[in-house]
């Protein structure tokens, strides 16, 4: 089974081609530039990996939470990729990818929100057990208290030195902090479809856990 995925829900951004759950090539990509990137990307990777569209099974992007921006464009660009090969598109949650590659009993896996904020989850032996939430740092901290847990995503890579400074000794660090994640989720399309899922490429929603900038100057305007 091909699967061909793409992550640009983080400044990490990447894209991957795996084949049997073994990932092939996987690459960085610019996440301020998604808009010009795309599909051109995900072409040069297939390219440089001797495949072609026509060799993909199952198409697989992150769903978020992350940039909004990067979510929708990485979204909409896989999805017209499988309509047109007629394939499934699976979705994964870019906290279970970063958990997965954690591979910790406790992971807290932080994505930046920017605005001093993180979108944060709380995996346990491999369940989520607490998020997913947008919150400010410290007070996510002051929650984790109590028992080791490993950090992972932008967003403990960028807040690394509170949270040691917060948690001491119970707080480790992935290896890297921030990884690129495209490779990880095929790995997690390929299981999700050998499982049977196979869902069409409308089905895929974001995972937004903060309203849009839009939305809130909407409602703002509409309560004036």
């Amino acid at each position: 089974m091909v699967v061909l995925a793409l992550d640009t829900t983080t400044r990490a951004g990447s894209c991957a081609l795996a084949r049997d759950g073994v990932v092939l090539l996987e690459q960085s990509s610019d996440t301020a530039e998604h808009a010009s990137r795309l599909p051109r990307d995900l072409m040069v990777l297939l390219d440089e990996a001797g495949a072609d569209l026509a060799s993909v099974d199952v198409f697989a992007v992150a769903t978020g939470p992350g940039s909004f921006t990067g979510l929708r464009i990485g979204i909409a660009t896989m999805q017209g990729l499988a309509f047109a090969g007629g394939k499934p598109l699976i979705g994964v949650s870019t906290f279970d990818a970063l958990a997965r590659e954690a591979a910790a009993v406790r992971t807290a896996t932080w994505i930046d929100a920017w605005r001093g904020e993180v979108y944060a989850a709380v995996y346990e032996h491999g369940s989520v057990t607490r998020g997913p939430i947008v919150v400010h740092p410290a007070d996510e901290l002051d929650a984790l208290r109590g028992g080791s847990t490993r950090f992972i995503g932008d967003g403990a890579a960028i807040y690394r030195e509170q949270i040691a400074r917060t948690l001491g000794d119970q707080a480790t660090f992935a290896t890297p902090v921030s990884p690129l994640l495209a490779g990880t989720i095929a790995r997690l399309a390929d299981e999700a479809a050998r499982r049977g899922e196979g869902p069409p490429p409308h089905a895929i929603r974001p995972l937004y856990v903060r309203r849009s900038d839009a939305e809130l100057v909407r409602d703002a305007r509409a309560t004036r």
